[in-house]
């Protein structure tokens, strides 16, 4: 044998070295218990810290001491002489103190089973939820904590934590080649360990990555994840459920209240800290109980590191944010909004990821979970990551998360998030700053193929629940089924008729004439599509100011015309949005970082807006001609909308059972005395609302409460009301309605 020859290493020797740097392939073909070619039963076990290793057997008890491999945390040698494998555990003597028995990972069996592996392959596993990430479970009898991550082009990947010192060499993990999927059974690992992969790509960069799939993480400004597992099945709720089965209907009063959990209210005297998801299913639940809303829209709660992002840039989708509470807390607080009746949305963010160092960025050292390609991956308006959503593991990413919320967390809906963004490969991007699709538009197919694949899936699965779009283009059939060849979802945000009536809104009085259309142009299409008019968080930050400031005048006016402009918003066709601090006209732009004022609630002004808001609710809720014809042409109808120049609007609107609201909206600070509106029926109209009462802060302007209808035609109408309208004011009359 030549010099050269002898000095090559055996393969022991090069596994044993790999293993000690943390870069072997494959852990499990080398470490554990395994038969040699000798027949002999040999064990392997890398522990860095101990000083000594003796392998036990745990049916006859027998203790065999593992010599150490030189200058490494390799132990290994024969353990019996015949090739019968058995179960045993490692008892270490750690070198910083300390010993006890162990069990070795190593020597149990693979995670997934082949069901499981081939789904995840073909991207259908939309219960991954209980498969991938931490899950505390029960192998062999022995308890600890499974962990399975997607990682396809990383080099190794191990599991870190205070349980082996964050020492990525410790606890490599085995890869299922069939789905890319690293995996490792850790016995001992339990409830409330920090943990973080270490993820090692092919050039040799290693990574702290958190997982994607955690279902707890720690509070920022700490980024790792926590052994949790998710929510068990919920039991059923009999008495929710045939609630629920109407709360979203086209057909059923819809009005939202959508909240940001962190500043809706603040506990000053406690170091202005936010509430607690148990302090708010007590304080905001009944709040908005009280105020008549129908259902709650929670802003993200997906984990995020960032408190200026509200939310919008989660890291942990699967993971409720820790700012509040833990994950059972919050599904308590949605259980108690369930017990209020009042149905809960989720703010849900699909569209696009940070792209901070622990989270989904180059999750496995290559564009994983993103596209390559800035001109596709990279959004500039928000500095953030677009989802690939063409590759079939991470639309299943996001159809387990949408899953997951309905599942086990039991929202009642999804508001996705920047839908535009997501349909537009041009969205927001200069010219050759985007790659067109296959046939050279600008549609990005992947996208669109994924939101139907969602709606279909959701509504498949979830019939009762509701999704809406936050769209703001004129896509068509955006809230049309999948199978008409709609994007599926139930429901749009009416972003168009949200920016023409407040920019009418913040027009002079005195201009509004020119502008009459801001206000009728929505009807030409309120009917297209399932709208929700949204005046959301968006239109109240990054110096747009409230929606009180928005308005023109001197106090009283703008006081006057967002009164106004409630009552024409509760009256025309679509379901309802506000944004928490809108009911009570808050009077500065919204912040995250501190709570709403509440002290305004002691000047009468913001009171009466207040029980404006809770009296539109409790009306919107109880006249059947407001809502059950929200999405139905023929739940509308003019009265006349060409009154540009003295700024009036009036309509009619109707219930299944042909009942009927007449709606008359005066713009401008003038008393308009015997203004004649055409209506279908003869008798007695209760005034049942008027924005200009005293009770919320009017001038008391108005028709006594109830008026005669005239043998006059008028409108094309066979009779007609002589009416008072009020300055800057919605009137809502209902024939002898006795509301």
């Amino acid at each position: 044998m030549s010099e050269s020859s002898a000095a090559l290493p055996t393969s022991f020797e090069i596994n044993a070295a790999k293993v000690a740097t943390g870069d072997h392939w494959d852990p499990f073909s080398f470490l554990g218990m395994h038969i040699g070619a000798d027949g002999r039963v040999n064990v392997r076990a890398f522990l860095p810290d101990a000083s000594r290793v003796a392998v036990i057997d745990v049916t006859g008890g027998k203790s065999v001491e593992l010599p150490r491999v030189d200058g490494t945390g390799l132990f290994a040698g024969p353990v019996a002489e015949d090739e019968h494998a058995f179960a045993y555990r490692l008892r270490p003597s750690l070198r910083h103190g300390g010993g006890v028995e162990i069990e070795d990972p190593y020597r149990f069996p693979p995670v997934l089973s082949d069901l499981d592996v081939h789904l995840l392959a073909e991207g259908n596993h939309l219960r991954c939820f209980d498969k991938l990430g931490a899950q505390p479970c029960e192998i062999a009898e022995v308890v600890g904590t499974s962990f399975a991550v997607w990682a396809p082009n990383a080099r190794r990947v191990s599991v870190v934590g205070d349980f082996n010192r964050w020492d990525g060499r410790v606890h490599p993990m085995r890869i299922r080649h069939e789905c890319g999927i690293w995996e490792i059974f850790l016995p001992g690992v339990g409830k409330g360990a920090p943990y973080k992969f270490e993820v090692k790509s092919q050039s040799g960069e290693v990574f702290l990555k958190s997982d994607p799939y955690a279902f707890c993480a720690e509070l920022r400004p700490k980024t790792a994840s926590i052994v949790h597992g998710p929510l068990k099945t919920p039991p059923p709720r009999p008495e929710w459920q045939a609630r629920s089965n109407v709360l979203n209907a086209r057909s059923a009063p819809i009005a939202i209240y959508e909240a940001h959990l962190g500043s809706w209210r603040r506990k000053p005297e406690e170091n202005n800290r936010s509430l607690t998801y148990s302090e708010l299913g007590e304080e905001l639940v009944s709040y908005v109980k009280e105020m008549g809303f129908t259902h709650i829209e929670v802003m993200p709660t997906s984990e995020y590191p960032f408190d200026g992002s509200w939310g919008y840039q989660p890291t942990a989708l699967f993971a409720p944010t820790s700012r509040y509470g833990q994950p059972e807390e919050f599904h308590d607080f949605i259980n108690r909004c369930h017990d209020a009746g009042i149905g809960v949305i989720l703010d849900w963010v699909p569209g696009h990821f940070p792209d901070d160092a622990h989270g989904l960025a180059k999750f496995d050292g290559t564009y994983l979970y993103e596209h390559d390609d800035p001109r596709l991956g990279r959004h500039r308006d928000w500095d953030t990551l677009v989802y690939n959503y063409g590759r079939r593991e991470v639309a299943n990413f996001l159809l387990s998360n949408a899953l997951y919320w309905l599942d086990r967390f039991e929202v009642d809906g999804l508001r996705c998030d920047a839908v535009a963004a997501m349909l537009y490969l041009d969205y927001s991007r200069r010219p050759g700053d985007w790659l067109p699709n296959r046939f050279g538009g600008r549609e990005n197919l992947e996208a669109i193929d994924f939101l139907k694949r969602l709606n279909a899936v959701v509504y498949g699965q979830h019939p009762h629940v509701m999704t809406a779009a936050e769209e703001s283009t004129a896509w068509p059939m955006v809230s049309r089924p999948v199978h008409l060849g709609g994007l599926g979802f139930g429901y749009k945000w009416n972003m168009g008729w949200m920016n023409d009536t407040l920019r009418y809104m913040s027009r002079d009085p005195i201009h509004r004439s020119f502008h009459h259309d801001d206000l009728t142009f929505g009807l030409l299409y309120a009917f297209t599509e399932n709208f929700i008019l949204p005046l959301s968080h968006d239109e109240v930050v990054h110096g747009k100011g409230s929606l009180l400031n928005k308005m023109p005048g001197d106090r009283w006016q703008k006081f006057a015309n967002l009164r106004a402009y409630l009552g024409f918003m509760y009256t025309h066709p679509g379901k309802k949005l506000m944004f928490m601090g809108g009911e009570f006209a808050q009077a500065d732009e919204w912040s995250h970082d501190r709570s709403l004022d509440w002290h305004l609630l002691a000047d009468p002004a913001h009171v009466g807006v207040q029980r404006l808001v809770r009296d539109l609710n409790c009306l919107y809720r109880s006249v059947p001609a407001l809502y059950e014809l929200d999405c139905e042409a023929n739940g509308f109808g003019w009265i006349d909308c060409h009154d540009h120049d003295a700024s009036v609007l009036s309509y009619l609107r109707r219930s299944k059972k042909g009942d009927i609201a007449v709606v008359v909206c005066n713009f401008t600070p003038t008393v308009r005395h015997d203004y004649r509106v055409g209506v279908p029926k003869g008798g007695a109209y209760d005034e049942v609302l008027n924005t200009d009462s005293t009770f919320y802060g009017g001038s008391d302007v108005g028709n006594g409460g109830r008026v005669l209808a005239d043998n006059v035609p008028a409108h094309d109408k066979p009779f007609s009301l002589s009416l008072t309208l009020p300055p800057l004011a919605t009137l809502i009359l209902r024939p002898e309605s006795g509301w």
